[in-house]
């Protein structure tokens, strides 16, 4: 009988964290639109299809669903003449540093969960300790 009061008490706190992990994501997706549409659509497009040899898609490419910290660095250091997945885009990026740990994680959880994407959420945590390192260069 105690076995099973156990069971039934981890079961419940795996279920409430799952449920809190949701929420927190589907948090950190909503604002995380709002930063898109005020910061980037201009020239990634609504639906993130980019402009072609200008801006790329952020559609299922390799720099969205890759490696999160190549991508906060993009956010925060900007990019210019680059090949993703074959194409060449050569409209440059700017840093967007002036953005804060927070809504850099938000709008890359947003871009990595939408438009046909499915990867992790970025967090704030790990938006400061790039940004901390950029700063030792």
């Amino acid at each position: 009988m105690l076995k099973l009061v156990v069971v039934a008490v981890v079961c419940s706190i795996s279920v409430i964290t799952m449920g809190q992990k949701r929420t927190e994501l589907q948090s950190s997706i909503a604002r995380g639109k709002a930063v898109f549409e005020n910061t980037c659509l201009a020239c990634h497009q609504a639906d993130a299809s980019g402009v072609p040899n200008l801006a790329p898609p952020l559609i299922k490419t390799s720099f969205v669903l890759g490696d999160k910290t190549k991508l906060i660095n993009i956010i925060l250091n900007g990019l210019k003449d680059v090949e993703i997945d074959g194409e060449r885009y050569d409209n440059p990026m700017p840093a967007f540093d002036y953005l804060t740990d927070t809504e850099v994680a938000d709008v890359l959880t947003y871009v990595r969960n939408n438009f046909g994407n499915k990867a992790g959420f970025v967090k704030a945590e790990e938006v400061a300790i790039v940004r901390k390192s950029k700063k030792k260069e």
